[in-house]
């Protein structure tokens, strides 16, 4: 089974077992060709109750047309279950917004069964870097590199961009997946999910590697991901989505808008 194929099994069963809300709103930011700006990478679902999932806007220029055509009104009022099952569709539209689908859905069904969540633990901590480590940075997470180099730990940053080679070319960027294989530990962007490589990445880990997913759009039950051997899941619970929602149109910081979770393999008991 395919690990879209997995969230939607997962969505599947928490549809059984809760009755969700409908969708209250949604937010879609403008179309940039060539890449969206920092300021405008996010689109989200807000289901009544408060609940909300975000998703990354990751589109090629040539579904601009069809993006800029989405309407609220396509969606307000409907069962956020009729989007989350479209996970694994070959349009990349109809992904991001099933996407943040089911991380609303789950949000709801955390916030209906007071779902214990770990908003003390850092993620990233969790890797606790030191020299002697190799660390497989999968996604360029600019703001670790000083920390990684200062714990004279060994660095190979994965990316799909082969521009980032050019454009950053002191740093030890590949596009060679293979190179994870002698790494111990590793950080990976969560968005390898929405574009289909997260497998291919986990096939070039080690198996005593520590890998840990992290993203803002890792706002779902971490289980997918741990059955894959994935050791910690760090990402992002809305906490008001109607002030979420509020702020990306206003391209304004998160805040307390939103609060970082952190779930570990070792730990996790699973979905109540």
């Amino acid at each position: 089974m395919s690990l879209k194929d997995e969230f939607k099994k997962m969505v599947t069963g928490l549809t059984t077992k809760f009755t969700l809300p409908p969708i209250s709103n949604i937010f879609f930011p403008p179309f940039y060709k060539g890449g969206q700006p920092k300021d405008a990478q996010f689109m989200a679902i807000s289901l009544e109750g408060g609940a909300a999932g975000v998703s990354f806007v990751l589109l090629p220029d040539e579904k601009m047309k069809e993006y800029t055509a989405l309407q609220p009104s396509d969606f307000v009022e409907k069962n956020p279950r009729e989007f989350a099952l479209e996970f694994g569709n070959d349009n990349p539209v109809k992904e991001m917004i099933s996407l943040a689908a089911i991380n609303a859905i789950c949000q709801h069904v955390m916030k209906e069964t007071n779902f214990a969540v770990d908003y003390a633990t850092d993620s990233l901590g969790l890797s606790s870097v030191s020299a002697g480590d190799r660390v497989g940075m999968v996604g360029l997470f600019s703001g670790l590199i000083k920390t990684i180099e200062k714990a004279n730990a060994e660095l190979v940053i994965i990316e799909k961009n082969e521009q980032l080679i050019q454009k950053f070319p002191n740093l030890p960027i590949t596009l060679d997946a293979t190179k994870l294989s002698t790494c111990n530990k590793i950080l990976c962007t969560s968005t390898t999910i929405l574009n289909n490589s997260l497998d291919e990445i986990l096939a070039h880990c080690s198996p005593d590697a520590f890998v840990s997913i992290i993203g803002p759009t890792a706002g779902y039950f971490p289980d997918p991901l741990f059955d894959r051997g994935v050791n910690v899941v760090g990402g992002r619970i809305v906490k008001n989505g109607e002030l979420f929602l509020q702020l990306l149109a206003e391209r304004k910081r998160w805040g307390d808008a939103t609060q970082r979770t952190c779930f570990q393999k070792q730990t996790y008991a699973g979905i109540i």
